[in-house]
C-alpha cells in the first residue's frame, strides 16, 4: 500500500521533533487528495527534494496535527516531477 504524499516544512517541527502539518502546502495537499487526518495514519512527507514516512498524531498541547518521523530516515529524492492536474 502506498502512503499519501503530503508536503510539510521540515523546519517546522515541535519540541518533540514532530513535523507540524499546518502550513499552506500541507493544507493544499490534504484538500487536493481529500485526506482527513486521523491518529495513526501513515503519510509520506516531502519538502522540495526530501522525503520521509511519518505517522500522524494530534498534538494536544498545540491543538494541531503533527507527523512523527525518523529524522535519520529522511531521503533525498532526485528528479521527482510533480504533474499539474488540469
Amino acid at each position: 500500500m502506498i502512503n499519501p504524499r503530503v508536503f510539510a516544512d521540515f523546519h517546522n517541527a515541535d519540541a518533540e521533533g514532530r513535523l507540524r502539518l499546518n502550513c499552506i502546502g500541507t493544507i493544499e495537499d490534504l484538500a487536493n487528495q481529500s485526506i482527513e487526518l486521523r491518529d495513526g495514519q501513515l503519510l509520506t512527507i516531502y519538502s522540495e527534494d526530501l522525503e520521509v514516512n511519518g505517522v500522524v498524531q494530534f498534538s494536544e498541547e498545540e491543538k494541531l496535527w503533527v507527523a512523527a518521523i525518523d529524522w535519520d530516515r529522511i531521503t533525498q529524492v532526485e528528479n521527482f516531477v510533480v504533474e499539474a492536474q488540469v
